[in-house]
Formats: structure tokens, C-alpha cells, sequence
């Protein structure tokens, strides 16, 4: 049970991640040509890597 609930949990938050990360595209564009940008994909990986592991489990 433990396991379903932490991959459910996992699935969520990867899912809001790339939710938050095409929110943020304008935002990314902009400050892109301003020189910075924002290591929203660093998140994502990070949790698809994560629920891919965790799934992987089940």
C-alpha cells in the first residue's frame, strides 16, 4: 500500500511539474534573452526519474 501511495504521489507531482514548466515558457523565453535560465527541467527529470523507479518496483 505504501508503495501505491508513494507512486501515485510521485505521479502527481510529475505531472504539476510539467504543468508549472509550460506555465513558465513565456517566462522562460524572456529571461532566455536575457542571458538566465530557469533549470525547470532539472525538476522534471528529477521526478520522472524518480516515479520511473518507483513504478519500475511495482
Amino acid at each position: 500500500m505504501e508503495t501505491r501511495l508513494h507512486s501515485g504521489l510521485l505521479f502527481v507531482l510529475y505531472q504539476l511539474s510539467l504543468m508549472v514548466g509550460i506555465a513558465l515558457m513565456p517566462v522562460a523565453f524572456v529571461t532566455s534573452r536575457l542571458g538566465v535560465t530557469l533549470p525547470v527541467h532539472r525538476m522534471v527529470d528529477r521526478l520522472g526519474a524518480a516515479y520511473d523507479q518507483s513504478s519500475d518496483g511495482e
